[in-house]
């Protein structure tokens, strides 16, 4: 399996295609603290999932830093990101802190990818 943290700035969303081949899962991770930016990552994630190269690809979102008290819970992420309209591949939702370790999981493949090993 190959994993490739490649950034959100939009300065290289451009490049992201370069990944897409091959692709096994995404991995899409939100700042749930930035509620000014979440229009923008609803419209960058509707961009991702209809790319030739990712489709049917099981989908993971990390709602992350849920340590902060502004955060959105992970249903107030699923909401803004329209997660429930997606109908063409399995997803799920995490509600995580990269900080408190908090909503640490089973090993990627196993939990989004059970049929990958």
């Amino acid at each position: 399996m190959n994993v490739w943290d490649i950034g959100g700035q939009r300065t290289i969303r451009p490049y992201w295609k370069n990944y897409f081949e091959n692709t096994d899962g995404l991995v899409y991770v939100v700042d749930s603290s930035d509620e000014e930016r979440l229009k923008e990552c609803t419209e960058e994630l509707q961009s991702l999932l209809v790319e030739d190269n990712l489709k049917n690809v099981p989908l993971l979102v990390f709602a992350n830093k849920q340590d902060l008290q502004l955060a959105l819970d992970a249903e107030e992420i699923m909401g803004n990101l329209q997660l429930m309209e997606i109908k063409d591949r399995t997803w799920t939702i995490q509600a995580c802190s990269a900080v408190t370790k908090e909503g640490k999981m089973p090993p990627i493949p196993s939990r989004l990818f059970p049929s990958f090993f």
